[in-house]
């Protein structure tokens, strides 16, 4: 297994991340270095990368939460064993590499000698590389991070978190219902913390006719560590006879 890798990334000023740059349609640079033409190669760079590092890692499940838990909270405790119990059923973990939930998953694979990844990107605040990473990528883009993130796991098990994890969830959930990729397991961490979510979607987003009866269903739900291995397993289980 590779030699942990705990380099540290100083977070930078929002306006100066590559995203932002960009994005920031009022800022048009004549500078071919600093052009937009030129972000092509370094985000080509960055595929290359993900696809070189992770093309070995499969099968594998992704692990989202809040940057925010700390090390001895509810969550963050149950995302550790979590990641311990998958990892020992012989899949690699993948995070986003930072902290809170992300190093409680990427720790807990870790601590049984499992795989463990992380895929970090550079922010303005909350992230910086957590130390239980055997594979360490940095990501200067979003959606290059994204395609990695659902490209090279089988399954997703959602822990709580804030905006980010809201918008990893529902994008492997647009994905999954228009079958761009298929058995496909969503594992929701939390009862308590989903529960009003799950109900608003049922009540007024599928009574509105805006998703289909049963879309719903695309996300299972649990409070137990054993029981997300089980879901995980079951949902994929065509890929591990491969």
């Amino acid at each position: 297994m590779n030699e942990i890798q705990t380099t540290r990334y100083v977070p930078r000023d929002r306006a100066e991340s590559a995203d932002a740059d960009l994005l920031a349609t009022e800022r048009q640079s004549h500078d071919f270095m600093q052009s937009d033409t030129w972000r092509v190669f370094r985000i080509m760079s960055e595929f290359v990368e993900g696809f070189e590092q992770l093309s070995r890692i499969r099968p594998a499940v992704s692990l989202f939460g809040s940057a925010r838990l700390k090390p001895g909270s509810e969550y963050y405790e149950a995302a550790r064993r979590t990641a311990q119990l998958l990892a020992e059923s012989g899949l690699t973990v993948i995070t986003g590499g930072g902290p809170g939930i992300m190093e409680a998953g990427n720790r807990g694979a870790h601590e049984v000698g499992g795989k463990s990844v992380g895929l970090n990107i550079e922010l303005p605040f909350e992230q910086g590389a957590n130390g239980f990473q055997h594979i360490a990528l940095h990501f200067h883009y979003f959606f290059v991070r994204k395609t990695m993130f659902v490209k090279y796991s089988a399954g997703f098990v959602v822990f709580p978190g804030g905006y980010g994890t809201l918008d990893e969830l529902a994008e492997a959930l647009t994905l999954v219902q228009t079958n761009t990729i298929r058995h496909f397991p969503i594992v929701l961490f939390g009862r308590s913390y989903w529960s009003g979510l799950l109900d608003w979607l049922r009540n007024t987003v599928e009574a509105a006719g805006c998703i289909a009866p049963g879309d719903v269903d695309l996300m299972q739900v649990t409070d137990e560590p054993a029981e997300v291995v089980r879901l995980v397993r079951e949902g994929i289980s065509g890929l591990l006879e491969v």
